[in-house]
């Protein structure tokens, strides 16, 4: 029950009028499942945008075998969504949210794939685990509970509709990627002219639903659960975020991934006196990772030993 409803409680029928929103229409208001949904989901949606990967995200700091990843959860996890979707078209509890000319994404993704992989791209595909998890539940919840189904694709396309579009402008600077929108389809919804008014058409379809209030509290901790599959899979890439960072190129030379305070290495520092950071390469990774070499550690080795022996002969 809101704060609202449990302060007009103990009011008299006149205090209750004043008090602002009419009793019942608030009641209507709290029953609607968009509304049960938005407050419901509230904390999940915070945990989700505060998960690291999402701030690296929306900060530029992503690389383009990161990025490629990602686009490869979210072709698999729509490819599951966009079936079961297809599946349940007819079902009461879900036909009115059937809108596969504007929101569908899995033809979109394919060209994103296409673009960041190569022609070849479903050889090098793969489902990685935490996105597999999230795929199955898609399924299990289309075949058995298509009710549920709501809250699936309430989490992806309305996020999809809001903070989409911002992901889509940081992908396309820091990767440098085309404006015209190859590697970047996903986001591109050609057949929604205005975003904020289809979302309100789809939270009042949402709101017609004939459901009663048990399975809209189901649908919730359904939604719920689908922004814990996302986190699961936000903090999977941020684990492979971690290892990109530690890559090497070809040469054998690490890559400075851009984290942290710049100022505290002196290369950077040195570099951003100068006006002279961009395009350089801290050489202080390199010489760690030079000497991380085994055969390299030997002769640096020999090399010292060498050095003390001339050093002890000269003292002689």
């Amino acid at each position: 029950m809101s704060a609202e409803l449990e302060t007009s409680e103990g009011l008299d029928e006149p205090e209750k009028k004043i008090s602002g929103v009419p009793e019942k229409e608030n009641h209507t208001r709290m029953a609607d499942l968009s509304e049960l949904l938005k407050e419901g989901t509230k904390e999940s949606h915070d945990r989700a945008e505060n998960t690291q990967f999402v701030k690296d995200f929306l900060k530029g700091n992503i690389r383009k075998e990161l990025f490629k990843l990602a686009t490869t959860a979210l072709y698999f996890t729509y490819s599951a969504l966009e079936e079961e979707i297809d599946r349940n078209k007819d079902h009461p509890a879900f036909a009115p949210l059937y809108f596969p000319t504007e929101l569908h994404r899995k033809k979109a993704l394919i060209r994103d794939m296409e673009y960041l992989y190569g022609e070849h791209w479903e050889e090098q595909a793969q489902c990685s685990e935490a996105t597999r998890k999230y795929v199955e539940r898609i399924h299990e919840v289309g075949q058995n509970e298509p009710e549920l189904l709501v809250a699936h694709a309430y989490t992806r396309y309305m996020g999809d509709l809001s903070g989409g579009q911002v992901l889509k402008k940081v992908a396309q600077r820091a990767l440098k990627l085309p404006s015209t929108g190859e590697g970047t389809q996903f986001y591109l919804f050609e057949n929604v002219d205005n975003a904020q008014q289809f979302k309100q058409l789809y939270r009042a379809r949402m709101n017609a639903l004939d459901l009663n209030l048990e399975t809209k509290e189901k649908i919730v901790e359904e939604a719920n659960k689908a922004f814990e599959f996302n986190m699961q899979v936000f903090n999977e890439l941020d684990q492979a975020g971690s290892l990109l960072a530690k890559e090497t190129l070809e040469d054998g030379l690490p890559v400075h991934d851009g984290k942290g305070d710049l100022r505290k290495c002196p290369y950077y520092a040195a570099q951003l006196d100068k006006g002279a950071l961009e395009g350089s390469s801290c050489p202080f990774g390199a010489a760690l990772a030079v000497l991380r070499r085994p055969g390299l550690q030997f002769l640096l080795a020999a090399s010292v030993a060498l050095a003390a022996g001339l050093l002890a002969w000269y003292s002689m």
